[in-house]
């Protein structure tokens, strides 16, 4: 036990109760015995400071209660009664130490874990962002709890959009409604119609999205125990897009890297 003002302030809580109760009865008016405020103090005591302080609040309890009893007796000593209603606060002073105590003990390891899981969840989003693949994360309802900066650059969405934990298919639109998709107006409702049903479906076969801005990128669903998705866009850009003219190479580079997608409508995506 911590000699600090937690582990002191149980103990010292219960001897000013008993005190105030033994002035209070003796110069002022009657009281009944303290026993049940004794018992929510061992509980405040062991609930801030552990254990240990609620052991010796129970302590202190039992001899108040003790000198309560007898100081309100008209012969010396103790009756049956008397013994019994001792040994009954003592077990109830002591098991409310112990369990409360216990709690305590379940509840700082609990949140320890908390803190533990959040610093490790905390790290890896830190780490997703470092990739240029990027990565989307769905609940079982479909709605975003992670997007990662690669998929943010590459789809123009804020980060504001992103937090705010945006439906797969708002995120469809989204692209949708910034042209990001190197497809013909009349084809776009067809084409997130379906990328949306392969995401319930769970299908994992790969597919490749030709963006407007000449990049392409392999999309990919894995489909989660919890029922939600991870959905994956790699770059695949110089791969796919090997039989265009060679002498074209370093200008398709050049769009990767936020050129104005106006001027690149017009390429072919060679696959």
């Amino acid at each position: 036990m911590r000699f600090d003002w937690r582990a002191i302030s149980g103990p010292a809580l219960t001897a000013f109760t008993a005190l105030a109760a033994f002035v209070i009865d003796r110069f002022v008016v009657p009281v009944p015995n303290p026993a049940p405020l004794f018992v929510c103090i061992v509980a405040l005591a062991s609930s801030i400071s552990g254990v240990a302080s609620g052991l010796i609040c129970a302590v202190i309890a039992v001899v108040s209660s003790a000198l309560f009893f007898l100081d309100h007796r008209a012969v010396p000593g103790y009756d049956t009664s008397d013994i019994a209603r001792m040994l009954m606060l003592a077990a109830t002073a002591a098991g409310t130490a112990g369990i409360t105590g216990l709690l305590r003990r379940k509840w700082i390891e609990a949140f320890a874990a908390e803190q533990e899981n959040h610093a490790t969840a905390a790290r890896l989003a830190s780490a997703l962002d470092q990739v240029d693949i990027g990565i989307v994360l769905l609940d079982s309802d479909t709605r975003a709890e992670f997007i990662n900066r690669a998929f943010r650059d590459t789809f123009a969405l804020s980060d504001a959009q992103a937090d705010s934990k945006p439906p797969f298919i708002a995120l469809m639109y989204h692209g949708r409604d910034t042209g990001a998709y190197e497809l013909p107006e009349e084809e776009l409702s067809a084409f997130i119609a379906e990328r949306t049903a392969m995401m319930r479906a769970g299908d994992s076969t790969p597919i490749n999205i030709n963006l407007a801005d000449g990049q392409v990128l392999r999309f990919s669903c894995t489909a989660l125990p919890d029922g939600g998705r991870m959905l994956s866009y790699t770059p695949v850009t110089d791969l796919v897009r090997h039989t265009d003219d060679p002498a074209r190479a370093d200008y398709f580079r050049s769009l990767r890297g936020g050129a104005d997608r106006n001027f690149v409508r017009h390429l072919p995506a060679a696959e």
